[in-house]
């Protein structure tokens, strides 16, 4: 949370709170099954921020607004807002209020706001995003876990691989795949690789659902993860790299062409 001393970053102007959307009372979506009321009013506002209902500047409802909006209290409110403002989505400042910050400030590898911008009207511009982090990490992880897995990780990324083959669903085979490439991402050996993994889950779910629900051919593309997945276990980094290569240019042609 920022102090209270004055920067120089100019404070959006008040009249952009009058050009944001009416809100719609939704009563229960504050009260989400199995969270908190105040984690669930930050996703509901978190969401709305994120797919461009509050554009960057504009000055949101105050404590007594959301309050009345939600049903809920306002020390829910400013415990929501409290966690908006840790992902750095908005700032707030006393007779001023809070606003939303520009988007290159937004933690993006927070997982909530990344399942907030998946579901974005810049879907497309997301799953490209995604793709762009994969194609400078993945190659350089799966030649290291062929290097440094060991027999217990090798046989999570078999199984998730196997998996994914026998799925009957598009949950079962995304959540499949998803674990295969945070398993890889954990075999590879670099510390700073694994908390980065379990951040980006939920922009691989997303990535995934999408790109199998599109997929002509899921044979081949269960082919291309099993080239993967033998490279890795024997312990080939130079094929296992081009063999990631492939599949990542795979995915590049489903999303180009819809």
């Amino acid at each position: 949370m920022r102090d209270g001393k004055p920067n120089k970053r100019k404070t959006p102007a008040k009249a952009a709170s009058a050009e944001r959307p009416a809100v719609v009372r939704r009563a229960d979506a504050a009260r989400m099954p199995g969270s908190s009321v105040h984690a669930s009013l930050a996703n509901e506002i978190g969401l709305r921020i994120v797919r461009g209902d509050y554009p960057p500047g504009t000055i949101l409802p105050n404590e007594a607004k959301w309050s009345e909006t939600f049903d809920v209290s306002r020390s829910a409110v400013r415990e929501a807002i409290k966690m908006l403002m840790a992902k750095s989505l908005l700032a707030s400042r006393p007779k001023i209020g809070s606003w939303v910050e520009p988007k290159e400030r937004w933690n993006l590898l927070d997982r909530d706001v990344l399942g907030w911008y998946a579901t974005s009207p810049d879907r497309e511009v997301f799953l490209k995003t995604v793709q762009e982090f994969r194609h400078i990490i993945e190659p350089e992880a799966t030649a290291f876990a062929a290097m440094r897995r060991t027999d217990e990780q090798m046989a999570e990324i078999s199984q998730a691989c196997r998996e994914m083959g026998e799925a009957t669903t598009l949950q079962e085979r995304t959540r499949a795949d998803t674990r295969f490439h945070l398993a890889i991402l954990r075999a590879s050996g670099n510390d700073l690789l694994v908390p980065l993994g379990v951040l980006i889950e939920s922009a691989f779910d997303h990535l995934f659902a999408y790109t199998t629900r599109e997929l002509d051919d899921l044979q081949h593309a269960q082919k291309l993860h099993e080239a993967i997945e033998k490279n890795i276990r024997l312990q080939r980094p130079y094929a296992a790299r081009n063999a990631v290569r492939k599949l990542l240019a795979n995915t590049d042609s489903v999303i180009k062409s819809r």
